[in-house]
């Protein structure tokens, strides 16, 4: 067997022997949490949160170009080499091996980096946050409450005059929304959130294009805001992103720690903004369940709420783009490989535990 044979079987030992071990790992929960998330990720994030709030700009979107140069590189000089070679069968035979291995590392890289938080338990269990089921009529019920908590908040933005869109910038936000996170680890230790590190993306035309609000990159462990997107939909996004950082994989749970965050946050906008976005999912939700009431409860929305509905709804049908269809599928795809067997579905998670939160309050 050749030497560069000998070195590729090696490689694919020793990354098939790790990759092996973390999948073993993310088959129990438990196990999961107590060696990953609550001890090697909470002190690797802080330390790549540490390093990236020293940059002023992105660095994740920075180091994901600088590896997909190299990844061109590797390429390329693989077929310079195949080439010179007049295209060896050796070479030619090693090549899925040297790109199997390749995928593993990457593999690996992305499951320490962040990854085996999806297989953590359930954020919504270690709150104590009830999974109990909802019926159309509670969810109506829901409805009418939020509609009721959110006119509540928008008659006191009113009243103080807080601009119904506050601008910000990114290290407002990441202020405003350090000190919400602040605020609930009074109320429970699994907010208490260290070395901030919120990073404004790059290219915010493309990424609204695809649809994005906002995104983790566990390369920096930074939360990347889409700072484009309509004002009020920020501190919403700011703490969902956040609580990615905390380790929080699941988009549903993010969605709820976020909801809870900024829902008790000091700052009326923030309040605002989390009211808005769970009302939101409720709203759609009962579309589906129960479209019989459902242009009767949008009659009861305060007009300026109203008014961020059309606003959003303009600012996602001028930028989308037939792309952001494909990246549904994509999204899709990559949840239910990461332990959400719903997909994007899993989203609407959000409703049944803010019902759960609130079913004592119900008016029915």
């Amino acid at each position: 067997m050749s030497t560069a044979a000998t070195r590729v079987k090696k490689q694919l030992l020793i990354t098939g022997s790790i990759s092996l071990l973390i999948f073993l790992l993310g088959l129990n929960s438990a196990l999961t949490e107590r060696i990953y998330s609550a001890f090697f990720y909470k002190y690797l994030s802080l330390f790549l949160r540490f390093i990236s709030s020293i940059v002023p700009f992105a660095l994740g979107d920075v180091l994901y170009v600088l590896l997909i140069v190299f990844w061109i590189f590797l390429l390329v000089n693989f077929f310079k080499k195949l080439k010179a070679q007049n295209f060896s069968k050796k070479l030619i035979f090693l090549a899925p091996f040297q790109f199997l291995n390749f995928t593993l590392i990457l593999y690996i890289a992305f499951k320490l980096l962040w990854g085996l938080n999806y297989f953590r338990p359930s954020v919504a269990m270690q709150l104590g946050i009830g999974n109990e089921k909802y019926t159309a009529e509670q969810l109506v019920a829901l409805g009418e409450l939020l509609i009721e908590e959110n006119n509540s908040i928008q008659s006191e933005r009113l009243k103080v005059q807080v601009p119904s869109q506050q601008q910000y910038s990114t290290k407002e936000l990441e202020k405003l929304a350090t000190a919400a996170y602040n605020h609930m680890e009074a109320k429970h230790p699994f907010f208490a959130y260290r070395q901030p590190a919120m990073k404004k993306v790059f290219n915010t035309l493309l990424v609204t294009k695809i649809g994005i609000e906002g995104y983790y990159n566990p390369i920096s462990a930074e939360a990347n805001v889409n700072m484009r997107i309509p004002a009020h939909g920020l501190p919403f996004v700011a703490c969902h992103e956040i609580a990615h950082q905390l380790g929080v994989g699941r988009e549903d749970e993010a969605n709820l720690i976020g909801y809870l965050v900024a829902r008790n946050s000091e700052d009326l906008n923030f309040r605002y903004s989390a009211n808005y976005s769970i009302l939101r999912s409720v709203l759609f939700e009962i579309r589906f369940k129960a479209p019989e009431v459902y242009e009767k409860l949008i009659e009861k929305i305060n007009p300026e709420t109203i008014l961020d509905f059309k606003r959003d709804k303009a600012f996602w049908m001028k930028y989308n783009s037939d792309m952001y269809a494909y990246m549904d599928v994509a999204l899709d795809s990559f949840l239910k490989l990461n332990n959400q067997k719903k997909g994007i579905n899993s989203y609407q998670d959000i409703v049944i535990w803010v019902y759960n939160l609130k079913k004592d309050q119900l008016k029915l």
